[in-house]
């Protein structure tokens, strides 16, 4: 029996957070509302429909491509093809519509259904925290708990600034979309700081168990960590040390690296892939999503990335012929790097052939076999054609300590940042740095570790390298730093203002 299905079967109700977020009628026959979200089991509930977006799913309630990561047409879409790490092109066989070229080539547009797709999904998780939020207070429910439900309306009206800058702002449900102000950025970033640091201290300090996916303690102070970390960025003012604190106080949690020692049993060789399984290691993860295929979400990545016949090959199961990896991210990768061992170039078992170059995105766009692939999250735990139950990492320790690494450099203390970046190096089977780091090296490093997983986009553009030319567009305006209000969102609310450049 899986494991992760034995850690939920023995959280009260936290399957619930992830799979029916309905709540019966027949509880209201026994306990006044107040009272029943009072309880713990009501506390939990109130929280499921909040924790239950989190997961991609490919459709939920008519609407595809809902969640954080783990289906097409999301979050992870938008940001991650929007970077130098993946893109799905178009093939010249007509599959996959061009929406995910039009990202990596930076020529999204206000109608996209990527970007329209996102923005409903942030909202509606605004909404059903707002929610969880007012009946948690309502009932005198657990300050933990009333917490949770703020750390949680923080991430994501964080995820909201840091894609789309000034955008509306509410707390109270009680509002029609047409009459929710829009608040700058600054304004936005300055309340998600004070919901932090005034919540973090009284969520649970529990790692795993009923916590697995779950905002504690030590995730909160990673998002806090995050949210300074690209402070400069969302207000003008940098607050390096306020990281570097929030960074420290993860480190309280006891975590470490996982092992990154050679594993025979694994398809990738390697214990560092158990990061990216089924069921993650505490050890490193901070704050994972939890994914049972066809129960709780899936994890589609690696599944989407190889060839039909060559997932046939690999897996059992048919590849979807979709994301790539390109030449330019996959060369800087060192040949003993064992993070290189994720990436499928050249001649492969049973005939196939991935070439590094890739001719075109989109017109005519690239042959079948053209691009680097990825996996990564090499399937795991139940899998079908429509991808696997690995879970995925919102945040791991690796992040964490990379973040300490660039806090110091910043602040003028490379000496303090190298051993941070060489636990990373050292771990992946490279030598430790020759000399101190430079913000390049730990730019680089970055970028090595936590590909895929949700944060180069952000990298890219605190270090300013988002708007750079690559081999499939010239350099960008800076407008394309965020993206466009949907034009959906415009005529629903008139008093919204459009993002500069849209």
């Amino acid at each position: 029996m899986k494991i992760k299905n034995i850690l939920l079967a023995g959280s009260v109700c936290f399957l619930t957070l992830f799979s029916c977020t309905d709540i019966s009628e027949n509880v209201y026959d026994k306990y006044p509302a107040d009272d029943f979200y009072g309880t713990p089991q009501g506390a939990d509930i109130a929280l499921a429909s909040v924790y239950a977006e989190i997961p991609g799913d490919f459709q939920r309630k008519n609407v595809p491509g809902v969640g954080y990561a783990g289906a097409d047409n999301g979050w992870y879409d938008m940001n991650c093809m929007a970077s130098d790490e993946q893109v799905i092109p178009h093939r010249n066989t007509g599959d996959w519509q061009q929406d995910f070229a039009r990202l990596h080539k930076h020529e999204w547009l206000p109608t996209d259904f990527i970007i329209n797709n996102t923005w409903n999904w942030l909202y509606k998780s605004v909404f059903n925290a707002n929610l969880a939020v007012d009946l948690l207070e309502k009932s005198n429910a657990e300050a933990s708990k009333i917490a949770e439900a703020k750390v949680l309306r923080a991430f994501f009206y964080y995820l909201l600034i840091d894609d789309f800058g000034d955008v509306p702002f509410f707390t109270d449900n009680n509002i029609t979309v047409d009459k929710i102000p829009q608040s700058s950025r600054k304004e936005i970033y300055t309340f998600v700081v004070k919901e932090l640091t005034e919540n973090v201290e009284q969520l649970s300090g529990t790692k795993g168990g009923n916590y697995y996916g779950r905002f504690n303690k030590w995730a909160g102070y990673t998002l806090l960590a995050k949210v300074y970390l690209n402070a400069q960025v969302y207000t003008g003012e940098a607050k390096w040390s306020e990281c570097l604190a929030a960074c420290n106080k993860v480190s309280e949690g006891g975590f470490t690296l996982h092992s990154g020692a050679a594993n025979a049993a694994s398809p990738l060789g390697n214990k560092y892939y158990e990061l990216f399984g089924d069921v993650l290691p505490e050890d490193e993860t901070i704050l994972p999503i939890y994914a049972t295929l066809d129960v709780v979400s899936r994890n589609i990545y690696a599944v989407r990335s190889v060839y039909g016949p060559h997932g046939t090959a690999l897996f059992g199961m048919a590849g979807w012929n979709g994301t790539i990896v390109p030449k330019d991210f996959f060369l800087k990768y060192a040949l003993t790097d064992i993070r290189r061992q994720q990436f499928l170039v050249g001649e492969q078992a049973g005939g196939f052939n991935y070439s590094l170059d890739v001719a075109s995105l989109d017109n005519p766009g690239a042959d079948p076999q053209a691009g680097v692939r990825n996996v990564k999250f090499y399937p795991a735990g139940a899998k079908s054609g429509g991808g696997a139950s690995n879970d995925f990492p919102i945040f791991r320790y690796a992040d964490v300590i990379l973040m300490m690494a660039e806090c110091n450099a910043r602040l003028g203390n490379p000496g303090a940042a190298k051993p941070f970046i060489d636990q990373i190096r050292v771990r992946a089977g490279l030598n430790a740095l020759d000399a101190n780091p430079t913000l390049d090296d730990i730019y680089n490093e970055r970028g090595f570790e936590l590909n895929w997983e949700g944060h180069r986009r952000q990298d890219m553009i605190r270090f300013d390298k988002f708007l750079l030319a690559n081999e499939f567009r010239p350099a960008s305006p800076a407008y394309r730093k965020l993206f466009p209000i949907p034009t959906s969102a415009l005529d629903a609310n008139r008093g919204l203002k459009q993002n500069p450049g849209y």
